[in-house]
């Protein structure tokens, strides 16, 4: 099998890729390097260049005309960025995918993976979903997932396309090979700012302590990636298991979580007993477009998927930790 990676030199997308190349399959990458590294290519198929370029899109389905699947991992995003640049993320995600999807149709792929967000959610009471709980974006970023989503419903109504949604809640860890991790030096997110922490001395923000939840701060659903990786995987293997090709049903949506629960305060108990740096913690207010959160009580992937995850939240903060030790020697900055 060869699949087409859109953004496979990205965090996730070169994961991904990592995980295709452990089972047998062949990852080609594409990849505008606006925040993926051109590391995390090395000794793999790949194409530099924007994912609305049909004249490469043309070039890479010439060159592999044996591309079974695409899968979509393409796009910007950090929430507080897109709450102040939109048009910026409605452009890179949204817009910009529109011309992929017609590049990509238009050169007889006809399965399609979409790496989306469970960012797109309106939580229950006690903050779980599952694939039929109501959607209720809150920040420009997860509209654009949402967005994406509608489309890809809507062309498989109107075109051979077959598409495949996995909506995953907050990727932590790295590959456990260390192939790759996070390219980000300071990432913006609970953990790498927790990393950041620990290795100056600043003191680590727990961004909100208000919310309705059981201690006031923000609560996840955190997936180690490699578990994500292998879950797209999965869904790559099954895929016409899930959407045959002879059946009206040509678009699914899957979670991806652990089914528990993380608030930002376990979470920064559960990074102190992994670590054996000294840690300052101070509570303030949420960021532009934070939520409370949520967290899957879905059990779709494991019955379609034959899928779970088998890695740890200390397993994601103990690889997150070894990835930072070890990033520059991989990354060239």
């Amino acid at each position: 099998m060869k699949v087409l990676i859109a953004g496979g030199a990205g965090f996730i997308g070169s994961t991904i890729a990592s995980a295709c190349l452990d089972d047998g399959v062949t990852p080609v990458l594409l990849d505008n390097l606006s925040t993926g590294r051109i590391e995390f290519t090395r000794d793999r198929l790949f194409y530099h260049g924007d994912i609305a370029d049909g004249a490469l899109i043309d070039r890479i389905f010439a060159d592999h005309p044996d591309i079974d699947a695409v899968v979509h991992a393409a796009a910007l995003i950090v929430v507080p960025e897109s709450v102040a640049e939109p048009l910026r993320y409605y452009r890179e995600n949204v817009a910009k995918s529109i011309d992929f999807i017609e590049h990509v149709l238009r050169n007889g792929a006809r399965r399609y993976l979409f790496s989306s967000s469970a960012a797109i959610y309106r939580p229950g009471e006690d903050f779980s979903v599952d694939e039929s709980s109501p959607l209720e974006p809150t920040s420009p970023y997860a509209w654009t997932k949402a967005m994406m989503e509608q489309m890809l419903a809507d062309c498989a109504v109107a075109t051979p396309l077959r598409a495949l949604s996995l909506r995953y809640f907050n990727p932590i860890g790295a590959d456990p090979r260390l192939r790759t991790g996070l390219q980000i030096r300071q990432p913006t997110h609970v953990l790498g700012r927790l990393i950041t922490a620990a290795e100056t001395g600043a003191e680590f923000a727990i961004t909100g302590v208000d919310w309705p939840t059981r201690d006031g701060s923000g609560i996840r659903d955190y997936i180690h990636v490699w578990d994500l990786a292998r879950a797209h995987v999965q869904a790559l293997r099954r895929f016409d298991q899930i959407l045959p090709q002879d059946t009206d049903r040509r678009y699914e949506v899957l979670n991806l979580g652990t089914g528990d629960g993380t608030t930002v305060r376990e979470f920064v108990e559960a990074f102190r007993s992994v670590s054996d740096q000294p840690l300052l913690v101070r509570e303030t207010g949420p960021r532009p477009g934070d939520a409370a959160g949520s967290y899957t009580r879905s059990v779709r992937a494991r019955q379609l998927l034959d899928w779970k995850p088998e890695l740890s939240i200390a397993d994601g903060i103990g690889h997150s930790l070894a990835w930072s030790a070890r990033r520059d020697e991989v990354l060239e900055d």
